[in-house]
Order: C-alpha cells, then structure tokens, then sequence
C-alpha cells in the first residue's frame, strides 16, 4: 500500500478507550474540527469514524468473549462499518477489512517497534504524513487508580517522539498522562518546578512559549488567547 495522499497535510484525531475520550466530545460540541476521525477498536461505536484501527484478529471478537464487553460492540461495527477497518488478518466477516501496510510502514519510519493499536495508529499518521494528530482517550494509566494501567505507554510515546521529530503537532488531552499532560503546567519542568516562580512550555501554533506561568498568560490575554488547562489537546485557544 503506497501512502494515501489525500491524508498528506491534514489533521486527524485519534479516538481510543481511556476516560480522557470525553475530550472529543467537548471538542466537538464546541466546534472544533478535524479533516479525520480515526477510532481504536470499539470507540467506533460511539463515535462516527473515517477509519478504524484493530490490529487483533477478527476472529478474537466473532469466536471468543478474549475481549469481554467489547465482544458485541465489535462484531456490529466490524460488520457494518463504512470505513476501511485496518488489521492484520482478512476475515470474510469484516466486509472493509485492509491489511495493514506493516512492510511499508517499518522501511519508511526505519522501525518496527510495536506492542498496542494505538503505535500502529501513530506510525500510520507518520506514514502518510499527515500534519497534526489529537489523541483523545489514550490514557493508559489513571492518577486517581494507581492499581490500574496498561501496557504500551511507552510504546505510544516513542511513536510520539518520532512524529514529532518529523514537524507533526501531536495534542494530548489534559486528562490523560501521555506526556503528563495531566501534570499541572507549573509542575511539568523537571528542576524549574522548584524556582519560586516556575517556568513552564506551552505549545502554540506548532512552537513552544517558555516562561513564567504568570507572564506568559498575561502575553496570551492580549492576543484573545489563554492557557487551555481544562480541555484538551493542551494549547493556547480562543477564549
């Protein structure tokens, strides 16, 4: 599969399963937008999609309960959905089943480090060049259940590195500890967290501001601009 050059310069978000998916939602009712929606696995049922992401088998949903309350969510959208399903098996039960292009994405990102859907996804964004991914729902672990996490963290966060090496603007919800975006601003600068007055980066327009919390929203504010701590991806918005 060549890249797809319709997808070349747009801007997608990416829509997994953590708490922090609500972020699309809010998104959305307040008018933001996206030229793609691309869904891990059964957040397709919830919301509408331009591509899915499942990199199991079909047969882990149509002949066993392996994925528990997932199971009948999948078997209807892997059924009839619309949307290209990317995997790794063709199965006659997925009508717009895709083999995912894993060849041509590990010669073309010179890597094949891949252990959750959602790197899959992130080095399919990479692939085709797109120019800006929000994740939405991809949390992995949760502050207020420090018993609960999920493999594949680190593995999502190389694959982000590796975006953003290649000038792709990747936002994260600020309820999800990708990134630590659910680290406080102030608190997210290892050493200057301590100085009396902490410095803190913001990311606007691709580039980071560095500087006094303070400072910085002050400079915002005159341009009709803020620190957006409350929703996600974490940047500065029109208030």
């Amino acid at each position: 599969m060549k890249p797809i050059k319709s997808l070349e310069g747009k801007k997608v978000a990416i829509i997994g399963l953590g708490l922090s998916q609500v972020d699309y939602a809010i998104g959305l009712q307040n008018g933001r937008t996206w030229d793609e929606a691309w869904c891990i696995n059964s957040a397709a049922g919830t919301y509408g999609c331009d591509r899915l992401f499942m990199m199991d088998p079909a047969s882990r949903f149509f002949d066993s309960n392996d994925a528990g309350r997932q199971t009948s969510v999948m078997t209807r959208v892997l059924t009839e959905g619309k949307y290209p399903v990317y995997t790794c098996e063709l199965d006659k039960r997925v009508p717009k089943a895709v083999l995912y292009p894993l060849e041509e994405v590990c010669n073309a990102t010179s890597c094949a480090y891949f252990n959750n859907t959602v790197a899959y996804t992130l080095a399919f964004a990479l692939y085709n060049k797109v120019a800006q991914v929000d994740l939405f729902g991809i949390d992995f672990s949760y502050k207020e259940n420090m018993h609960l996490a999920e493999a594949g963290r680190a593995c999502v966060e190389f694959w982000i590195s590796k975006l953003m090496e290649n000038n792709v603007i990747v936002g994260v919800s600020n309820r999800s500890t990708i990134l630590d975006c659910n680290v406080p601003a102030p608190e997210r600068l290892y050493g200057y967290h301590r100085l009396a007055k902490p410095l803190v980066a913001i990311p606007n327009e691709g580039k980071w501001i560095i500087g006094n919390y303070e400072e910085i929203n002050e400079k915002l504010a005159k341009q009709g601009l803020k620190i957006n701590e409350d929703a996600a991806p974490p940047e500065p918005y029109k208030g």
